[in-house]
């Protein structure tokens, strides 16, 4: 009875976000308590959910503060020679901007942390998307699986969780692993390829002018608007799929869209045709470059690089593990803040200004508190836990391997990485000695589902993510899903060529 009622709590929620018959943060809320209630567990649920908000507190803090400081960091300009590098190395071209969200992405992954990733890549690579009309379930999806292959990297988590909870040394778990990683790193690019191909089929390639050019073109446009047409809105962006959808006007006045040989679409991004970009201070370009992240007039240009030494220490420190994570944003918070802004109504300006991006994510944090804490305290996790394990039949043991890699692709997204690597992959590897397949070879196996586990909504830095990217939690799982799979098995296909995973163990 447990066990259908755990699956069938699972299974309503994810119906629910990804039909958008409730938002996430509801559904995180009432779903839970609704089944907790049918499964007659009414009078305790209110410690397990206190239980479940103490245990995930401490993240939520570390992503309020995380935001705030990286928001301040954007705000500065510390970002802003990104910025201008990126788009003079990939221009106006889709393909190459998603190509190099993937690589930044990895790049950046090698941290272990995936809040630090998806601050660090959505701040530099969202003005690009939205300057361009791009899509940013593209944006979400390239990062995550980016995020997801660095994932079993020894300091990121699940690789350290596999090794305690088997006894096994960690480097026998992660080294062999390496070259399946690396596979899969490919494999992430192809898909980027491919992703950015749809964009540039799209949008074509824009061709983006320098300042010289943009004065000129600003002129011409304030005296053909004043003198040929009134003025018209250019277009209106859906901010989830990247899709612009320009007025009958404006698509008979401008002029910057050109249908080139082999139907290909070259364009012009003109300043009557650019999208601001929703970024710091009043939103407008306020004078600066307009390649920039941060408003002009909020801009501390003089402080880039005292903000980039003290970036450095923090990323330093967040790796050598010197205080908690929560405690260390907050210490760099309050520093950045005072060093960049002095002025109280300045701080005040820039918290407020924040909390819009900061609100969503902390809520959703403390949402997801209440569903894992009724998963837990109802032990439905643990029922999830024994139904996977009776389910394997016996002439499947010389294949366990393979099964424990299969399994850890839906079981780490609908449990915790906890549930997972201390409830169910011991009995496996348990199982699987009877048939000459050591507790490192079940480890690795284990670790292969976590580009799908990142898009569990029990994983809280996803919600950091989607809410950096402006885009809704079920929109970006369906998107995201098939391709987050299809890492998976790719890995898993490695790992066997490779011999890092065995295809088979000894007869028993």
């Amino acid at each position: 009875m447990l066990t259908i009622l755990a699956y069938s709590m699972v299974v309503v929620f994810m119906y629910l976000i990804m039909t958008k018959r409730l938002p996430a943060l509801v559904a995180l809320i009432v779903v839970p308590i609704g089944f907790g209630v049918i499964g007659g567990f009414g009078p305790q649920l209110g410690p397990m959910m206190l239980d479940g908000i103490r245990n995930l507190a401490p993240t939520g803090v570390m992503l309020m503060f995380a935001i705030l400081y990286f928001g301040i960091m954007i705000d500065s300009g510390l970002f802003d020679p990104v910025v201008r590098l990126i788009l003079k190395l990939v221009g106006g071209d889709p393909f190459k901007i998603v190509v190099g969200t993937a690589v930044l992405a990895m790049f950046i992954s090698l941290d272990g942390d995936g809040a630090t990733t998806y601050m660090i890549t959505v701040a530099a690579m969202l003005p690009l998307y939205v300057r361009l009309g791009m899509s940013r379930l593209v944006l979400a999806c390239v990062i995550m699986l980016a995020g997801g292959v660095f994932n079993i990297l020894p300091w990121g988590g699940p690789t350290a969780r596999a090794a305690t909870a088997l006894g096994v040394d960690v480097s026998d778990i992660f080294v062999p692993m390496i070259l399946p990683m690396a596979v899969t790193s490919l494999w992430v690019v192809f898909v980027a390829c491919v992703l950015g191909m749809k964009e540039r089929k799209r949008l074509g390639i824009m061709t983006l002018p320098t300042q010289a050019e943009k004065a000129e073109q600003a002129a011409k446009a304030a005296q053909n608007v004043a003198v040929l047409q009134p003025a018209v809105a250019a277009a209106e962006m859906n901010g989830t799929t990247g899709h612009w959808s320009p007025s009958a006007a404006a698509s008979a006045y401008d002029g910057n869209v050109h249908q080139l040989a082999g139907g290909r679409v070259e364009s012009t991004v003109t300043p009557s045709a650019e999208p601001a970009l929703a970024t710091g201070g009043g939103g407008g370009h306020g004078g600066g470059d307009d390649n920039d992240v941060s408003n002009a007039a909020i801009k501390r240009p003089k402080l880039i690089w005292v903000n980039l030494v003290m970036t450095t220490l923090l990323m330093g420190f967040l790796i050598k593990g010197v205080l908690p994570l929560p405690v260390l944003f907050m210490i760099f918070f309050a520093v950045a803040i005072m060093i960049n802004y002095p002025g109280l109504e300045e701080q005040k300006e820039r918290i407020a200004h924040h909390a819009a991006n900061v609100v969503p994510v902390v809520s959703l944090i403390f949402a997801a508190g209440i569903f894992v804490g009724i998963l837990q305290g109802t032990k439905m996790v643990d029922a999830i836990a024994l139904s996977v394990i009776a389910g394997v039949p016996d002439w499947m043991g010389p294949y366990l391997a393979v099964v424990t890699g299969l399994l850890s692709i839906p079981f780490t997204f609908f449990i915790s990485n906890d549930a997972f690597y201390f409830g169910i992959v011991p009995v496996l590897a348990k199982a699987a000695e009877v048939y000459g397949i050591t507790a490192a070879e079940i480890g690795r196996a284990s670790v292969i589902g976590q580009p799908v586990h990142l898009l569990s909504p029990l994983v809280a830095s996803t919600y950091l993510l989607v809410g950096m990217c402006k885009v809704e939690f079920g929109d970006h799982q369906r998107f995201t899903l098939i391709w987050s799979i299809s890492a998976a098995l790719v890995m898993l296909v490695a790992a066997l060529v490779f011999g890092v995973v065995p295809l088979m163990g000894s007869a028993a």
